[in-house]
């Protein structure tokens, strides 16, 4: 079996810092990456394409963070306009998905406490642990394209290209059932 490369890149938008995780090449888990500068917007939107770059990204999931009753407020129209810029700055062939980022910040302190981590030496990874819970969030319910799911069924198949219909000829061969 082939496995499809799918990488994607995570972002926990900030301000003040910009948390980014990326995927593994299967698209299956999350790693934290690295934690961007966020004061200096244009700066960070190019560190962002390279990285993109780098990593061969076929998808940017930036966190939305939507209010707890799932309203938008001031924080999502500042995500948005830095959405804009970035989606400027991006290839057309990377897509950019929304990811509602609602208590990722929690889960990821939650997780970075359970490693032993204080809050003081959290400031470090919080972002970047936010940007991975964000990314795994979307990894773990995400659509797999067309081609991956031909290639996932060519794989259920034995392989080699066979469709479906190749397949079932053999039990409705004229010969056997004419």
């Amino acid at each position: 079996m082939a496995d499809k490369i799918f990488r994607a890149l995570g972002i926990d938008y900030g301000t003040v810092r910009i948390g980014v995780a990326v995927s593994d090449d299967l698209g299956m888990l999350a790693h934290p990456f690295e934690t961007i500068p966020g004061e200096k917007p244009d700066q960070a939107i190019t560190r962002l394409v390279e990285i993109v770059s780098e990593r061969k990204a076929e998808v940017v999931v930036l966190g939305l963070p939507l209010n707890m009753d799932g309203s938008e407020g001031p924080a999502v129209k500042k995500v948005r306009a830095f959405l804009k810029k970035l989606r400027k700055a991006l290839p057309d062939k990377v897509a950019i998905v929304e990811e509602d980022e609602r208590l990722t910040t929690v889960s990821a302190s939650d997780k970075l406490s359970e490693a032993g981590k204080s809050e003081k030496d959290q400031r470090d990874s919080i972002d970047q642990a936010a940007a991975v819970e964000i990314l795994q969030t979307y990894l773990d319910y995400r659509e797999p394209s067309e081609d991956e799911m031909e290639d996932e069924m060519d794989d259920d198949l034995g392989g080699g290209g066979a469709s479906l219909n190749d397949d079932l000829d053999i039990f409705y061969d004229d010969e056997t059932y004419g």
